[in-house]
């Protein structure tokens, strides 16, 4: 069974930085890219930043880059998104995705994701 749980949202003030963990099971990494998702309230889900599932390189919603970094998961960690400089607007319910053919345009590309975890960022 694949699960993917995600952990470390929670209430941060702008410019504060929070890290995101996917804790991963029942699949191989060598089939699958991992990706994160986002939606905030009354908004459809939007990708934020994704591995290739051809190349394993990265992308990144323009909203996020230069503030947010994506992890792979390796033997000791988790794979994981750094975000710094956090503003008002990334306040949202962050997902954890996998998928075989995972692109971060198109959420209807994820096979799998996770319960999500809350991010809010205060003024």
């Amino acid at each position: 069974e694949v699960q993917l749980v995600e952990s470390g949202g929670g209430l941060v003030q702008a410019g504060g930085s929070l890290r995101l963990s996917c804790a991963a099971s029942g699949f191989s990494f060598d089939d699958f890219a991992i990706g994160w998702f986002r939606q905030a309230p009354g908004k459809e889900r939007e990708g934020v930043s994704c591995f290739s599932a051809s190349d394993n390189s990265t992308y990144y919603a323009d909203s996020v880059k230069g503030r947010f970094t994506i992890f792979s998961a390796n033997a000791k960690n988790p794979a994981s998104l750094q975000m710094n400089s956090l503003k008002t607007e990334d306040t949202a319910l962050y997902f954890c995705v996998a998928g075989r053919y995972l692109g971060c345009w198109a959420p209807n590309s994820a096979d799998y994701w996770g319960q999500g975890t809350q991010v809010t960022v205060s003024s």
